[in-house]
């Protein structure tokens, strides 16, 4: 009967601290083997040179570090690359890198599937399965970095993500005791390094788990908002029936006491004849300016082309509608983005991650009410 192994991905570094303690090793020790496995990706113990043997010998008993087996990987055109995890019992996720000139950005998925139900997102039809584990979500960056730094050629001290955002598969915030400890590995400087400002976790409006990330690991927030009111969004974001726009931009404003940007990111999914009018654009500064100076949310608001799919009887909004709505509230003042699609022709875009999962939430049941659409002349 084999042993059951402990996987070091799991660990951020003080548990790792903790773990070492029972193994009988001090604190720089655990130092040791987290840049070992983190900052030059080491799988085998038997390579981390400057461990003692004794300690190799007991990891080598007890412990392992195993990543979800690939299964497939994707190019696109644009050089965006799609790679899609085994994570057991039928379940597969979906990981993106997205190069640009600048920077090397990382879409990493928190759960097989979601339980949110957002009308507009494919992952959502698909239903959810469970959580990820902390070395699950870990390990999509440690494979992510360390196969592009040979691929890419890069050097000691090189990155190849520069970015993460928590935006793949699933509601990180509805994963909080798996997401923080994977967070703290992204953010340490014995692992990957990355500044606070450099790593976003999105949400569709979790607000007590919005508060409990401002306290325990505040990095960059986008938040889901994709509707001005409460009556639309209740029908695209579900989970605003219970936490409503007002106590959503509560948390928002409390978050912003200690987020490393001065601004939240609000992600506006454009969907035709649905939240696309220049009436429901001036909704949207009302609501982010608030009745006074002191509920005014700091903003700035991404704009987002959907990318359709055929069971959601949604359709994205013509390039002359996002302009339309952009100009409404760039005119208010408001910094306004409209996102370019990148990785489209592998299903790599924004709401197009569905991977593989077992539902057992009965969603085809629930995402079978109509949405509200709005009635135009133009």
């Amino acid at each position: 009967m084999g042993v059951d192994r402990v996987n070091l991905l799991e660990f951020d570094l003080e548990a790792l601290a903790a773990y070492c303690l029972q193994l009988g090793e001090k604190r720089f020790r655990a130092v040791q083997l987290f840049r070992w496995i983190h900052q030059k990706g080491a799988s085998e113990f038997a390579a981390m040179s400057d461990l003692a043997r004794s300690l190799r010998n007991k990891l080598a008993a007890h412990a392992e570090i195993r990543a979800p087996e690939l299964l497939t990987e994707q190019a696109s055109a644009d050089g965006t690359v799609k790679w899609l995890f085994d994570v057991g019992g039928g379940n597969a996720v979906e990981t993106v890198f997205i190069p640009e000139d600048d920077r090397g950005t990382l879409c990493v998925s928190s759960q097989a599937g979601c339980a949110v139900g957002c009308r507009f997102c494919s992952t959502g039809h698909q239903g959810f399965s469970r959580n990820l584990t902390t070395g699950e979500i870990v390990a999509q960056l440690w494979y992510a970095e360390h196969h592009l730094r040979v691929r890419l050629g890069l050097g000691p001290g090189e990155r190849a993500v520069t970015n993460v955002v928590m935006m793949g598969m699933g509601e990180p915030l509805q994963n909080y005791a798996a997401l923080v400890p994977a967070l703290r590995v992204m953010l340490d400087d014995h692992g990957y390094g990355l500044s606070r400002r450099r790593v976003t976790v999105s949400t569709s409006g979790v607000v007590p788990m919005i508060d409990r990330l401002r306290a325990d690991c505040p990095v960059a927030l986008a938040v889901s908002l994709h509707a001005p009111n409460d009556v639309l969004r209740d029908q695209l974001v579900p989970l605003n029936r219970k936490y409503p726009l007002d106590e959503l931009l509560g948390a928002c404003r409390r978050y912003l006491e200690a987020a490393p940007r001065d601004f939240i990111t609000f992600e506006y999914c454009m969907l035709d004849s649905v939240n696309d009018t220049p009436e429901l654009a001036q909704q949207l500064v009302e609501l982010v300016r608030g009745d006074h100076r002191s509920m005014s949310v700091p903003c700035k608001l991404n704009l987002i082309p959907f990318n359709p799919f055929p069971q959601s009887g949604l359709r994205r909004s013509s390039r002359e509608r996002v302009l339309a709505f952009a100009k409404v509230l760039q005119d208010a003042g408001i910094v306004t983005t409209i996102r370019r699609t990148r990785g489209d022709d592998i299903d790599a875009a924004c709401g197009q991650l569905a991977g593989e999962v077992q539902d057992r939430t009965n969603v085809q049941t629930r995402m079978a009410r109509p949405v509200i659409r709005i009635e135009t002349t133009g």
